[in-house]
């Protein structure tokens, strides 16, 4: 009887262990199946790839040279002294506009493009979350403001900024499929909030690197006021402006996890 009952104690023991076994095998196969999808992305950023697609936030240069940007959807009383200080300070610049912006202000849209100094990219038709959209809201978004811009200036946009920065894969997709390069930026200079001339210079100044694209607003309250400091700065440590055209690849670089335009090694 005794022999019988330590039998059935064992024969318990034993299940008892195959469970737990197969339970810690279960919790293995799981913890690696997470840690594959995690190291998956991790690889990517390691090795500079992003598991999605990116617009170009900056551009990987050796030369000093960096792209002043400014986003135009309300105002414009602020554009012409733009300009001027574009103009005195020898520099070039890009200008994002909005398809009812250059509807309203067609004039100051033409001198900005009629100067040389400006590249005039879109940044919508009626400034939207574009985010959200779909490929058909987007095309016609982008393609109604190409045209009022082309109708402005004689170019027709190549270069495109989403509205709040807010992008996904049916935009950039969109995006290229009508010839746009999709534009971002890694220096924000928060002109819109009302800070300082002093403080959005700082911002630019202290920010900015090889290849950079500077974020402004055509009706910032102080920019540009900021701009003789910006300029002046950025003289002093050696950087060129160019229009974000000049100064981004056009084939041959990848896009790495922050947005960085790469040219590839050949």
């Amino acid at each position: 009887m005794l022999y019988n009952r330590e039998r059935a104690l064992l024969r318990i023991a034993i299940a008892s262990k195959r469970t737990i076994a197969a339970a810690v095998v279960a919790v293995l196969l799981t913890a690696a199946a997470i840690a594959a999808v995690t190291v998956t992305d991790s690889a990517c950023v390691y090795l500079g790839y992003s598991p999605r697609k990116v617009p170009i936030y900056s551009v990987g240069r050796d030369d000093k040279v960096v792209a002043l940007t400014f986003d135009a959807a309300w105002g414009a009383d602020s554009t012409p002294d733009i300009l001027s200080a574009v103009t005195e300070y020898d520099a070039r610049a890009t200008f994002f506009s909005v398809g009812m912006w250059a509807e309203k202000y067609p004039e100051q849209l033409r001198s900005l493009a009629d100067s040389g100094r400006f590249e005039i990219g879109t940044h919508s038709n009626t400034h939207p979350d574009m985010g959200g959209m779909s490929a058909d809201d987007i095309r016609n978004e982008l393609t109604l403001s190409c045209d009022v811009i082309e109708s402005v200036t004689g170019v027709r946009p190549e270069l495109f900024r989403p509205p709040y920065g807010s992008y996904s894969d049916v935009l950039l997709d969109e995006a290229s499929s009508l010839g746009l390069i999709t534009v971002q930026w890694d220096v924000d200079t928060l002109d819109w909030k009302g800070l300082s001339a002093g403080q959005i210079a700082d911002r630019v100044l202290g920010s900015v690197r090889n290849g950079s694209i500077v974020l402004m607003h055509n009706n910032g309250e102080h920019t540009a006021e900021a701009l003789p400091l910006i300029f002046e700065g950025l003289k002093a440590l050696g950087y060129e402006c160019l229009t974000v055209g000049e100064m981004i690849y056009r084939e041959n670089y990848t896009i790495d996890h922050t947005g960085r335009q790469i040219r590839s090694q050949t």
